[in-house]
């Protein structure tokens, strides 16, 4: 499975504004835009709020996180078999506020796969990402560095050089870029260094007006 490009991919996380009713309405927000746009717009939702979510719009829905499990006795654990059916089309791994070893990176993007679901793998640097995606050869790979997560810094002002390195290493149609993007200047920025789509959260989840910081955000993509 696979997504036209760009795609901006918004990560609900657990924040208030992203959750429940809350979470359906910032979810039909995106679905509106990605139509009247025609930009991939896709939402990571909380556990909790995926059944809701993947039944209430059309735009792909993932999980932030599943565990390398299928049917069975394992209380507390999220397994792709699960999900699937419900209509998740896939999930976030190893974002840096769930790290995973990589042997249980391994086994959830094989439950994933076996599933037909998307994979994104989330890295902290050009060389994991690599490392990642020799490995485990994922959808993409979003570059994040952590110490950006959630600042008021974008990478592509802060660190533009990390954005064109993880091409080079990565491969071409395959980086996301997250960590304090913020506008669509950050996002010209990024995709002029060969990035495909951005991985959001804060900036827009808890913006006054989501729908306008999307449409920002989307106008940087380069029109085909």
């Amino acid at each position: 499975m696979h997504f036209d490009s760009p795609i901006v991919i918004t990560n609900f996380k657990t924040y208030k504004e992203a959750t429940g009713t809350n979470a359906l309405e910032l979810a039909k927000q995106h679905e509106r835009l990605a139509n009247e746009l025609q930009i991939n717009l896709a939402i990571a939702g909380q556990a909790v709020d995926l059944q809701m979510l993947a039944a209430g719009v059309s735009i792909p829905v993932l999980a932030q996180h599943v565990d390398p499990v299928t049917h069975g006795a394992y209380t507390g654990h999220l397994p792709p078999d699960v999900l699937k059916p419900l209509g998740v089309d896939g999930s976030l791994l190893n974002h840096s506020e769930r790290r995973l070893p990589s042997e249980m990176i391994a086994d959830a993007v094989s439950r994933l796969r076996e599933n037909g679901m998307f994979v994104v793998i989330c890295a902290e640097t050009a060389s994991e990402g690599f490392q990642f995606m020799q490995q485990f050869n994922p959808d993409y790979i979003a570059i994040e560095p952590p110490e950006l997560i959630g600042g008021e810094v974008s990478v592509s002002n802060a660190r533009p050089e990390l954005i064109k390195e993880a091409v080079q290493m990565i491969g071409a149609g395959k980086v996301l870029v997250g960590a304090g993007v913020k506008n669509g200047e950050d996002v010209r920025v990024a995709t002029e260094l060969g990035a495909v789509g951005i991985l959001v959260a804060s900036g827009v989840v808890k913006a006054e007006n989501p729908a306008a910081v999307l449409r920002d955000l989307c106008s940087g993509f380069k029109k085909s």
